[in-house]
């Protein structure tokens, strides 16, 4: 489909099409949504939110109430609505969204459920501990959902729990080192997330095939590795550490490959153009303002600009060579 809308615009830019025929041109190629692709987002939009919105509003009901109801009244609700959740669960076939959304339902809750034992018994538990438990407790429901999202989810509480554990027992030289620990670990643990994702889509798992998914990924480990080169490059003389430099230059050479030659996706090799850009933008910038020269912001700026325009020029040639293979 995006194929499509990709050829229609060039018409247009060689002049094959007026401008003013795009619309009907989109609606006799079936790009435009029609009012039953309109119906079914606006019915999956509001599942997600009615789940995630219903979860919430018990999580606000027993902090306005919390005085009015008794130990048994709280923990019961509670139980009740994950029991309820997976009831329904279990009667809907384990494809269906509503199912799903039941599922995710029963997962936030479960996080309530956490936060109301160690509210009311006050265990003196860590930050990390909530999340490493929740992660522990909601694995099995995860691991048998075969739902994308609900695995991003879990993902998402292994990184609170990494990030909380650092923040509390820290490292050993400082709140700045500790920081840089934090990044390191997030990096592994998604860049590995990533891999095994990645792998299983294509070992033939077809839940796990959706790109939205594995862009998440791809987006959060080069996010990671670029912010590590750059703090590497700008505080190069007091914690620099080259490493993330070299480690940074071998993850876009291999997210090159990867996705350039083995799993053709324009969007990542989109955000890795990014990052170089900005890579290469703040080592200019280290190299050149320390003298504080105007010339230097120019310079700058033309090489954003010349680096902007030769990726955008790249990925059309990408996206074309593509179409013509």
């Amino acid at each position: 489909m995006n194929e499509n809308r990709t050829e229609i615009l060039e018409w247009i830019e060689q002049g094959r099409l007026q401008a003013d025929a795009l619309p009907t041109a989109l609606r006799l190629a079936g790009l435009r949504p029609s009012r039953a692709d309109w119906h079914r987002f606006f019915n999956q939009l509001t599942l997600w939110l009615s789940a995630i919105f219903c979860a919430t509003a018990v999580i606000f009901f027993f902090a306005y109430n919390w005085q009015a109801m008794g130990l048994f009244a709280k923990f019961g609700l509670v139980e009740l609505l994950i029991i309820a959740s997976l009831v329904l669960y279990w009667r809907l076939d384990s494809n269906r969204l509503t199912a799903q959304a039941s599922l995710l339902f029963a997962t936030l809750l479960v996080g309530a459920l956490l936060a109301l034992v160690g509210q009311t018994y006050q265990t003196g538990a860590d930050t990390y501990e909530l999340f490493a438990v929740w992660a522990i407790a909601v694995l099995p429901w995860v691991a048998v959902s075969r739902f994308g999202a609900l695995w991003l989810f879990w993902l998402g509480l292994i990184n609170l729990a990494a990030i909380f554990y650092y923040q509390t027992f820290g490292g050993w030289f400082g709140f700045l080192f500790d920081t840089e620990q934090i990044m390191w670990a997030l990096f592994i643990l998604n860049t590995t997330a990533l891999c095994i994702w990645e792998f299983a889509a294509h070992s033939g798992v077809s839940w796990l095939c959706e790109r939205w998914s594995v862009r998440i990924l791809a987006v959060a480990s080069g996010s990671l590795i670029t912010s590590l080169a750059i703090w590497a490059i700008v505080d190069f003389n007091e914690h620099g550490n080259i490493n993330a430099v070299l480690v940074y230059l071998v993850w876009m050479v291999v997210a090159y490959l990867i996705y350039r030659y083995m799993l053709l996706d324009v969007f990542i090799l989109a955000g890795g153009v990014l990052s170089g850009i900005i890579f290469i933008t703040v080592w200019l910038s280290k190299l050149m303002l320390e003298h504080d020269d105007g010339s230097s912001f120019l310079f700058i700026g033309f090489v954003v600009i010349g680096l902007s325009a030769a990726g955008g020029f790249w990925l059309k040639s990408v996206v074309n060579a593509e179409k013509t293979a």
